[in-house]
């Protein structure tokens, strides 16, 4: 098992509605790395930077198209500086050139967040982690994105995640 954090530094997220192809650097997605990895998430992180109140229903989700040829724009970083890597490792971006889209049915967790120094950190209790498994729609990639409420501001944001 490795421990790995996905995360996205000083980003604006677009709102967007349900299955319509997301913006380029306006979401996080973490794809899996080939058809039997799976990745349990255990913690979901938002930062608000915002410099006024910027309210908006931040949402993650499985996704029902998937990002192709991703093109990063999200850090990817192992938590245990001694562990040793997976052969293969998940891909983690927010631009690619076929867009991913959220699933209007698929939605793990609705998150309130004002990006005027709000905070929102989630932890899962033990045995209640979400997870990927595979690498195809529309278990294979999970996303953090803003539904069409709200008005997105300047925030971070990460996952951390255990590929198994």
């Amino acid at each position: 098992m490795a421990r790995y954090s996905y995360s996205k530094l000083n980003w604006t997220p677009v709102a967007v509605a349900d299955t319509t192809a997301f913006t380029d650097n306006g979401y996080i997605a973490v794809l899996g790395g080939n058809t039997t990895m799976r990745i349990e998430f255990s913690e979901v992180y938002m930062g608000g930077l915002a410099a006024s109140s910027a309210p908006a229903q931040m949402i993650v989700a499985r996704d029902s198209t998937i990002g192709a040829t991703s093109l990063t724009g999200v850090l990817s970083a192992a938590l245990d500086g001694a562990g040793v890597a997976p052969g293969t490792l998940a891909s983690a971006f927010s631009a690619s050139t076929t867009k991913p889209q959220r699933s209007s049915t698929l939605q793990i967790l609705q998150l309130g967040f004002n990006a005027f120094g709000g905070v929102v950190r989630w932890v899962a209790p033990p045995g209640a982690e979400f997870s990927l498994v595979g690498s195809t729609a529309s278990l294979g990639e999970i996303s953090l994105s803003s539904g069409s409420a709200g008005t997105p501001g300047l925030m971070s944001a990460h996952f951390i995640g255990d590929i198994k």
